[in-house]
């Protein structure tokens, strides 16, 4: 320990460059986000207005549809009252023409039918008034329908506008979201490489322990490595283990870009079997203040407390579903995985 120390005190110290560049890749990472949650907040209203904008436009069109289908029923009517007026005027021309030819054959009987002739005549008469005020309705409902039909084809206009700048919209939207994947892919491409070597060095630093081993992306240490039974509080061959990840931490946040958002999420684990005991009351208590435990060792020796994560799942992850004691031991855990924020 002595001569870690010495080495330590040799050392450059970069601390504040380090935090200097962290806060940069902070403010950037935050400014970006707030850019895009600007944009998607103008969108998005932008978006709820032209919504808006189209029911109304459709409730409008639905509305002249109807009004303009009432108006063809009430011409078809009036077409139909008119056919039937003109088919009546002409029954009567023809009675009209067949009394004048017999009054005209009549002699002095034609008084009588001079009688039923102007009748007639002034039915007919009637009957042309009704024609021409029929006429001149469906004349009226032809200049309604016109009316219609171009405020449908203006409307129809509008809409095919708002639909077109929604397309447009929609299509900012999805590239802006295409763009931010890209580089949201490209950092953790940046994190995995970094974290292969952040597992390689420590493998190398740590050997080949029993106690010690990879699960996946994880760094996974048997709990008995740190803790005794029962307790959250770090053994001293505990802290000599996280000494060791400490250098290989040191090396890793001198290597890895400001830019790239990281932590090490510290996960504590249990077995099956309750603890409940006054210090403790469930095993979530106790996975939780062992990852708390080795995060706070992590940060008394200089590791940004920005870049450490505790969590605890009690026993509900666990790796060996048996009921054996084996099966327990490789259940208490504690778990480092090298992971974006």
């Amino acid at each position: 320990m002595a001569l870690v120390r010495t080495r330590r005190e040799r050392t450059v110290d970069y601390w504040p460059g380090f935090v200097d560049a962290l806060s940069t890749l902070i403010l950037g990472i935050i400014f970006l986000l707030t850019v895009f949650a600007v944009m998607q907040f103008f969108l998005t209203q932008e978006m709820s207005g032209k919504d808006t904008a189209l029911t109304r436009l459709n409730a409008q069109i639905a509305q002249l549809n109807e009004l303009l289908a009432l108006e063809r029923t009430g011409k078809a009517n009036l077409e139909s009252l008119l056919t039937t007026f003109r088919s009546n005027l002409a029954a009567t021309e023809a009675e009209r023409d067949r009394y004048k030819s017999q009054a005209e054959g009549v002699g002095s009987g034609a008084a009588g039918a001079q009688g039923r002739v102007n009748e007639l005549t002034q039915a007919l008469e009637s009957e042309k008034g009704v024609t021409a005020r029929a006429l001149a309705q469906v004349e009226l409902l032809n200049q309604q329908i016109e009316a219609l039909r171009r405020q449908l084809t203006a409307l129809e206009g509008a809409l095919e506008a708002s639909e077109k700048r929604d397309k447009e919209s929609q299509t900012r939207i999805t590239d802006l979201g295409q763009r931010l994947n890209t580089a949201l892919a490209q950092r953790v491409q940046e994190l995995s490489r970094y974290r292969s070597d952040f597992f390689g060095r420590l493998r190398n630093i740590l050997g080949d322990r029993p106690d010690i081993r990879i699960v996946g992306d994880r760094f996974v240490f048997q709990s008995e490595v740190f803790f005794d039974p029962g307790q959250n509080a770090l053994r001293p061959e505990g802290r000599a283990e996280l000494d060791k990840l400490v250098t290989v931490l040191d090396e890793l946040i001198k290597q890895i870009p400001p830019d790239i958002a990281w932590v090490l999420r510290v996960d504590g684990h249990t077995d099956v079997r309750p603890i409940a005991s006054a210090q403790f009351p469930s095993n979530w208590e106790l996975s939780a203040a062992r990852a708390i435990a080795v995060v706070q060792y992590l940060m008394t020796r200089g590791i940004p407390p920005q870049r450490l994560v505790a969590a605890g799942f009690g026993e509900f992850q666990p790796l060996d579903p048996a009921q054996t004691d084996d099966a327990y031991r490789r259940n208490r855990r504690i778990e480092l995985k090298l992971t974006e924020r």
